[in-house]
């Protein structure tokens, strides 16, 4: 259909685009697009002016004007309400749908169907339950356009059709093994959704938003998304909420615990009625002198005698609370164990789970701000360190903060995943090296975002909650969690054995022409060389890497601006017949020269680049060009080598060409030409585009810039040694230009 095929989406992010311009440029033309016009029958009409009927003001009445921003017509009679809202405006539940359920019921309107639209989204809700009939990302709209135009235009509400709910999903040609690599996404919207931010804490978690890009680009409403290393949940969630179905695999009990209760559907005026039982005992049994806090760690429950790993400030759980804390946390547990619903019960635990990590002795209050602005050395430190002024906060007012998100969260995703949607949904315990509970060739696309190494050790770092909890780890767990280090000293190789075994059991779940895509940040090409040379002995072909921010600084990051880095590379495979191996190139040059090489010209062509900037491009580069192999047995730590040759901004975090210098690296600039040109050509090639010469100019000219600038010419007869012509001015690597070449 192509309605929105130019319009780019990434507007929605500026904050002048707002809710005139979602009237403006989207809702009015897909109403063009489903059959209204401005006049006849089947009208849209806009802002008309309705008396609300109900308010009277003290003795008078007063009128009160509402005014949708559309009512649409069908033959005459109004038939539904649309209203714009701007596009960081929530759709789904809150005082926007109350409001246009109010127009909708209206005397004078009496519509079936009402409906919301930010720019981002649209839902659309039957009048006489509330319940919704339709959701879909606008960028989606082509998927969707079949059942929402079957739903909402005029042909829906004539005399002879009846409104049917239309939740089914209709055949959609989507073409797998045309899909593409997503560009870096800039429009982070971290904490827009309630479902994801402050619910709880996690060592690791995916920008929203980004996960959902993803899933949008690589399947249909109805695939199924596999995740075997679901973390604190995204992915899972995020396909639930896409119409997608989902399977959400970890090691981590407490991953497990966390994902089933923040995905259960529960009533919310049960959950308040329960939380308040839960307060008032608490509040009436408070113990807080020493009588009754040792009184009640006699009387309740609480982890005892559980070590913690070795790195830690104290020897057991017990000793990460003060007495004080464990007593009244115990209680607090006691009194939400007596919860008879087990749905109920699951949230007040989760709530209680989010609140550890505030109510302990390695919590640290962030300086400047009030004291619940903080957090636990766990995530801060990736270990178990006491804070040198522990604070004491009041439970009770941080479990009522829990209940606050909880709900908002709930309510953000309780038209979409309820407990029909859950069906779609497998949440369990396992191993990614096992994925025996799947079928062969079942899945349509697999997100994950696995262990980087030796850089969290999660069953380690989970001790504190799952020993509150109750949540078992064994021994084979440990021995199964693919990450290097921790308690167990699991070696690279350990490691690397691992994290082979589920990428082959991620190939073997996975339908022929789908994708995989895996997302990693370490700065030692060694780890990325072991995904790469896995995948392909799985038989995967390698499509491409792509550099995300998640526009987070880190406190380790502010502490080792050198070695840590921020933001990652997701690299995406796909699984076909007849895979392509990622093809070595005789580069024609030592591998500290390539290296210099690349530094410089991505620094030249950002005037300064940060570590991630510069890591970054040496993995895409080794990977398209084949000689990530040789940069992961010499460049372990490219640190030292940038601190060698290049000067560090510490205000920016950049590094720069030196001053009044050029470029370090002496490679003839033939070579590096052909370097750069074969890199991109590689780059284009996974993407099936054929560049025009003045496209590869434009391409490599901001990476010599610092250098020697060659004219045209010369690029233009290095390019006819190692390319062909595609019509009368596109170019494609020829056979020869893929393999080891000579320049004269």
């Amino acid at each position: 259909m192509g309605l929105f095929e130019t319009f780019n989406f990434d507007i929605l992010g500026d904050p002048t685009f707002k809710e005139d311009s979602v009237r403006e440029e989207i809702t009015h033309p897909i109403l063009i697009e489903l059959g209204y016009s401005a006049s006849g029958l089947n009208r849209i009409i806009r802002s008309k002016s309705l008396i609300h009927p109900f308010v009277q003001i003290g003795s008078k009445t007063r009128f009160i004007n509402l005014y949708p921003d559309y009512l649409l017509t069908v033959e005459g009679k109004p038939a539904w309400v649309l209203d714009a809202k701007a596009p960081g405006e929530e759709i789904k539940t809150g005082e926007n749908v109350e409001q246009a359920y109010s127009y909708a019921i209206h005397p004078e309107i009496r519509a079936k169907v009402f409906a919301l639209c930010n720019g981002r989204e649209f839902i659309a809700f039957r009048t006489d339950d509330g319940s919704p009939l339709i959701y879909f990302q606008l960028s989606e709209i082509e998927k969707y356009w079949q059942e929402f135009y079957d739903l909402l235009s005029p042909q829906a509400f004539g005399t002879k059709q009846s409104l049917v709910r239309a939740l089914r999903q209709k055949p959609i040609h989507f073409d797998y093994q045309e899909a593409r690599l997503l560009p870096e996404i800039t429009d982070l919207r971290k904490q827009s959704a309630k479902r994801h931010f402050g619910v709880h804490g996690y060592f690791t978690k995916q920008v929203w938003n980004v996960v959902q890009e993803y899933i949008k680009n690589f399947t249909q409403p109805g695939d199924l998304v596999l995740d075997p290393f679901g973390g604190s949940g995204v992915t899972l969630v995020e396909t639930l909420m896409l119409g997608r179905k989902a399977i959400h695999i970890d090691i981590n009990p407490h991953s497990i615990f966390i994902v089933k209760n923040l995905v259960a559907p529960v009533s919310l005026e049960d959950l308040h009625r329960e939380y308040n039982r839960v307060k008032s005992a608490f509040e009436k049994n408070i113990p807080c002198s020493n009588k009754e806090i040792s009184l009640a760690l006699k009387k309740y429950p609480y982890p005892k005698g559980i070590s913690l790993p070795k790195d830690s400030d104290v020897q057991s759980v017990e000793e990460l609370f003060s007495p004080k804390q464990l007593a009244q946390l115990a209680l607090l547990k006691s009194l939400i164990m007596e919860t008879k619903s087990e749905d109920i019960k699951g949230t007040l635990l989760l709530m209680f789970s989010g609140l550890l990590n505030k109510i302990n002795l390695t919590y640290h209050a962030s300086s400047g701000r009030t004291e619940g602005r903080g957090d636990s050395a766990v995530f801060r430190y990736y270990r178990y360190r006491l804070a040198p002024k522990p604070a004491d906060l009041d439970i009770m007012k941080y479990f009522e903060s829990r209940l606050h998100k909880i709900i908002s969260a709930k309510k953000e995703m309780e038209h979409l995943i309820t407990r029909d949607t859950l069906n779609n949904a497998e949440i369990y315990k396992g191993s990614a090296t096992d994925l025996s509970k799947i079928s062969d060739e079942s899945v349509d696309y697999i997100y994950t975002d696995p262990p980087y190494g030796s850089k969290i050790q999660y069953l380690d770092l989970s001790t504190m909650w799952t020993a509150w909890l109750d949540l078992k780890v064994s021994t084979r767990d440990f021995i199964l969690e693919a990450i290097e280090g921790g308690e167990r000293q699991k070696s690279k190789q350990d490691y690397s054995e691992l994290l082979s075994k589920s990428i082959f059991e991620m190939f073997r779940v996975l339908k022929y022409d789908r994708w995989m895509s895996f997302v990693f940040a370490h700065k030692d090409p060694a780890y990325w060389h072991i995904i790469v040379e896995t995948a392909e002995r799985a038989g995967f072909e390698y499509m491409g890497a792509v550099q995300q921010s998640n526009n987070k600084v880190t406190f380790k990051k502010r502490q080792h601006p050198f070695t840590v880095l921020s933001g990652q590379l997701i690299i995406s495979f796909r699984k076909v017949k007849n895979p392509k191996a990622i093809m070595k190139i005789d580069l024609g040059a030592d591998i500290t020269n390539i290296v210099l090489e690349t530094i410089e010209g991505i620094i030249a062509q950002n005037e300064g680049a940060t570590l991630e900037q510069i890591n970054d491009e040496l993995i895409i580069r080794g990977l398209e060009l084949g000689f990530l192999d040789l940069l992961s047995k010499e460049y372990k730590d490219i640190s030292p080598l940038l601190r060698q040759n290049f000067t560090y901004d510490s205000k920016t975090n950049k590094f720069h060409i030196p001053e009044n210098s050029k470029f370090r690296s002496r490679i003839d600039v033939h070579l590096r030409i052909r370097y750069l040109i074969l890199s991109y050509m590689r780059r284009m090639e996974i993407q099936k585009h054929y560049p025009t010469f003045d496209e590869i100019v434009l391409n490599i000219m901001p990476l010599l810039k610092n250098g020697i600038t060659p004219k045209h010419q010369t690029i233009l007869g290095v390019l006819e040694m190692i390319a062909q012509r595609v019509g009368t001015d596109r170019y494609k690597l020829s056979s020869q230009g893929q393999l080891n070449l000579e320049l004269s």
